[in-house]
């Protein structure tokens, strides 16, 4: 499977193409297009309670898989929001992934939807976060809003919650105040932040979604009703 990524960072889509038999589960939703001789196939993976886990994690119910047949295949995938690109190489610790990040990976990765508590919810992931993992080399498609930096972690780090995409797992990570207090916390606009530990790569998003729909939401006209 080879992928290639054009019109990075700010529209960002991504070219994969599969050799005859080869296949890339993705996010409903997320194909733009493809060749005559692929095959989609719309499933459940992990049964129904693995759609609904990840329903509630903030993840489509149903995934396609994509297998290219009789020949060389061609599909193209896209993230729902304007922005980059990522594809993240199958480590053996795997990764956390921000649940709307995810775009698509090599049919064995395991995207398992974890109930990260509380952590995950005040984290702006809500009370789940994705676990990617595989037992062999594999390639897992991420997205972000606006361009994606990959900054290396080497004994602390600390990123605003709502510029998360992905992290290796093998870092540790808490949430708390980006201030010395709530009030000084809410007043300073940063609200929270995550706090890693260890040893790793942090993929951070530019640009966050919830800023940019609040800040655009005040400019739109009342709604006549």
């Amino acid at each position: 499977m080879d992928i290639q990524i054009g019109y990075r960072p700010a529209q960002a889509l991504a070219r994969v193409i599969l050799d005859n038999g080869e296949q890339i589960r993705a996010e409903s939703g997320a194909m733009v297009g493809m060749s005559t001789n692929v095959h989609m196939e719309t499933g459940m993976t992990g049964g129904m309670m693995g759609g609904l886990k990840r329903m509630f994690g903030g993840e489509s119910f149903f995934q396609n898989t994509f297998t290219a047949q009789g020949g060389q295949g061609e599909v193209l995938l896209a993230h729902s929001l304007c922005g980059d690109i990522v594809n993240l190489e199958m480590s053996p610790q795997g990764f956390f992934i921000q649940s709307s990040s995810y775009i698509a990976s090599s049919p064995w990765v395991n995207c398992e939807t974890k109930v990260g508590g509380f952590k995950s919810f005040f984290a702006g992931e809500g009370v789940f976060v994705l676990k990617a993992t595989a037992q062999q080399p594999g390639q897992v498609l991420v997205g972000a809003f606006g361009g994606i930096q990959e900054l290396h972690c080497d004994g602390d780090l600390v990123i605003d919650t709502g510029h998360l995409v992905a992290w290796d797992a093998t870092l540790e990570y808490s949430v708390g105040k980006s201030a010395s207090g709530w009030i000084a916390s809410f007043l300073s606009g940063e609200g929270l932040v995550c706090h890693f530990k260890g040893q790793g790569r942090i993929w951070i998003q530019t640009r966050n979604p919830n800023e940019f729909g609040s800040t655009v939401g005040r400019m739109l006209p009342p709604r006549e009703r």
